[in-house]
């Protein structure tokens, strides 16, 4: 597997960032969900701890993969893509990397401006971002609410759209953001005895539009 994005394929550290990524959302939105409902104690600490570590290291990764694809590019779009569902799709992509920079900041002047401390996973301190302030800590928590949910909707529909995209138009805009071969566009042609071997670079070959 090539490290650096190709023309028609994300590499090998576009994918590894982005599935990290992917479920470090997971994790955190699952607990953030649930973290509110517990009852005070040494546990409740330790799960808000913990919503905020993650926080702090899928920001992280964000500015990695953005550093990254300025670094080593992004695959072509196929060819003939109705051009407006390459616009909508570079949206929602450029709609996702701005909340996922805008929650985990927002997150970090939530607790800054409740005058807690914050610690990445007990490791080390960082320092407030902001000063103490009860409606400063107000607003910034109903951000930080409003964001999520608005990041869930557009992962969704992101989601759905790779699943479409796989399903319906048949080309490999899902299967690009996977090792090579273990998902094959359904419109990638059958073949069997020697020429598989020859085919098998060009049926796992993706054309589609930027991830």
């Amino acid at each position: 597997m090539s490290l650096k994005n190709s023309s028609d394929r994300w590499g090998g550290v576009s994918q590894l960032l982005h599935w990290t990524t992917v479920v470090l959302i997971l994790v955190i939105a699952y607990i953030g969900l649930t973290m509110g409902d517990l009852p005070n104690g040494p546990d409740k600490i330790k799960t808000y701890a913990l919503h905020k570590s993650i926080g702090l290291t899928i920001l992280a990764l964000v500015t990695l993969r953005v550093l990254w694809r300025l670094y080593a590019g992004a695959p072509h779009p196929v060819p003939g893509s109705p051009r407006w569902q390459e616009r909508i799709a570079s949206l929602t992509h450029f709609g996702i990397y701005v909340l996922l920079f805008a929650i985990p900041i927002s997150g970090w002047v939530v607790n800054s401006s409740a005058g807690f401390p914050l610690q990445w996973f007990g490791l080390f301190n960082l320092p407030a971002i902001v000063e103490r302030s009860h409606d400063l800590h107000e607003i910034a928590e109903e951000a930080h609410e409003l964001m999520f949910w608005l990041l869930a909707l557009m992962v969704a529909a992101h989601a759905g759209a790779a699943f479409y995209h796989h399903l319906f138009q048949q080309d490999a805009t899902l299967a690009r953001m996977l090792p090579r071969g273990w998902l094959k566009a359904p419109g990638a042609p059958a073949v069997v005895g020697a020429d598989a071997t020859e085919a098998a670079p060009a049926a796992s070959s993706p054309q589609t539009p930027n991830e």
